[in-house]
């Protein structure tokens, strides 16, 4: 398969599951399992395009982010309550990203993690859909400092490849008290800074490897970013129809199908 070829595939594959509770990550490694990839020459491709995915959402909700900031401007307490709930969820991804690096970049050179951890995320969905109550916090400037934390904590279980970010954030925000509704675009801004600051570490620890002969490369990068960008502008709006509609169980299911499969193949081949 060619590059080329590649590179649009793994962008179609990171603008569908970036925001679905999938997990973009393990598709994109199970993905290079599967075709035969070397990882390590499309680490940095898979991280950055997901800024691609991330943009989708900026300009989605272009109209949320101006009120936003046009509301710090006038220390409007529902813009300022918006931000530092975002800023709180944040934290814990900053502080354990970094304190546990080696280990993260080392479990994402390993299928099998990704395999088992599809399965298991997909029955954890089906479990809290089944036992979490209808929440009754609806924005995301109402949801509490103490609430903000957790789901900022819950994002972190996402480290390992196959947990899924929107899924622990979203699922983790409904076993809070969080509507449905909210979780999902509480998950949708927290991918922002969170996904921007891995972007920017990966780039200042492996940009020198973009020179080189067997990189990917700013070009090949390039596409991928505007494959999925334009993908996940689909995705989000398909998304928030089906959650309102039916729930996350058919993710769940998704997920269980895929990693049973992949885990076969995998001790199989």
């Amino acid at each position: 398969m060619t590059d080329l070829l590649s590179i649009i595939l793994l962008g179609i594959v990171e603008g569908v599951t970036e925001f679905l509770p999938v997990s973009s990550t393990g598709h994109l490694i199970l993905a290079g399992a599967l075709l035969g990839y070397d990882d390590a020459r499309w680490q940095l491709f898979n991280i950055v395009i997901q800024l691609g995915a991330i943009l989708a959402v900026v300009v989605l909700y272009w109209r949320t982010f101006w009120a936003v900031m046009l509301g710090l401007l006038k220390r409007d307490t529902n813009s300022v309550r918006f931000v530092r709930n975002l800023l709180i969820a944040f934290m814990p991804a900053v502080v354990i990203g970094l304190a546990l690096r080696k280990q993260i970049e080392a479990l994402l050179l390993q299928p099998i993690v990704v395999a088992i951890a599809l399965v298991v995320g997909g029955v954890a969905i089906l479990v809290i859909e089944r036992l979490a109550k209808p929440g009754e916090t609806v924005g995301v400037s109402a949801i509490s400092v103490k609430t903000s934390a957790g789901i900022g904590l819950l994002q972190c279980l996402a480290m390992i490849p196959g947990v899924s970010r929107s899924g622990a954030t979203i699922l983790g925000a409904l076993s809070l008290g969080v509507e449905r509704r909210t979780a999902a675009e509480f998950s949708f801004f927290l991918a922002i800074p969170t996904m921007l600051g891995a972007s920017v570490l990966e780039l200042i620890k492996h940009g020198d490897t973009l020179k080189s002969a067997n990189s990917i490369g700013v070009t090949g990068i390039a596409i991928g970013f505007v494959v999925a960008f334009i993908v996940a502008l689909l995705v989000v709006r398909w998304f928030v129809g089906i959650v309102g509609k039916h729930g996350f169980a058919p993710f769940a299911w998704y997920r269980i199908v895929v990693g049973s499969a992949a885990l076969v193949w995998l001790l199989a081949r």
